[in-house]
């Protein structure tokens, strides 16, 4: 583990250990400077590292290695002729990479839903 992720990850501890989660947990983080400034340094070196463009940027929440293999993966596998499953599959993968992930994994459940309750 680099030496700003473990950083990343101590401040994000004790905001864990004080009891914070959730939304709480990312607004702390959020108004936490060292936290923040350690975030962009790591970030803009992931950028470096995998091609991303300025709209993935803004619609992505890219602050770990592991974000970024996810996205790498399903650039890839969106190259691919997909079948309809496996592009809906990249396609909430990708939504999980968003500050928003939850509305999405709804929508698609209530989509199921709808769909077998015929």
């Amino acid at each position: 583990m680099s030496e700003s992720l473990s950083k990343l990850q101590e401040i994000a501890d004790y905001y864990i250990n004080l009891g914070y989660k959730g939304a709480k947990l990312r607004k702390a983080l959020i108004k936490d400077k060292e936290y923040q400034k350690l975030l962009e340094v790591r970030k803009e070196k992931l950028k470096k590292k995998i091609r991303i463009s300025s709209s993935e940027k803004k619609k992505y929440t890219l602050s770990t290695d592991t974000d970024f293999e996810i996205l790498e993966k399903c650039k890839q596998l969106e190259k691919l002729k997909l079948n309809k499953d496996d592009r809906l599959l990249v396609k909430i993968i990708k939504t999980q990479l968003e500050d928003d992930w939850r509305k999405y994994l709804l929508k698609t459940l209530n989509q199921l839903i709808k769909k077998y309750k015929k």
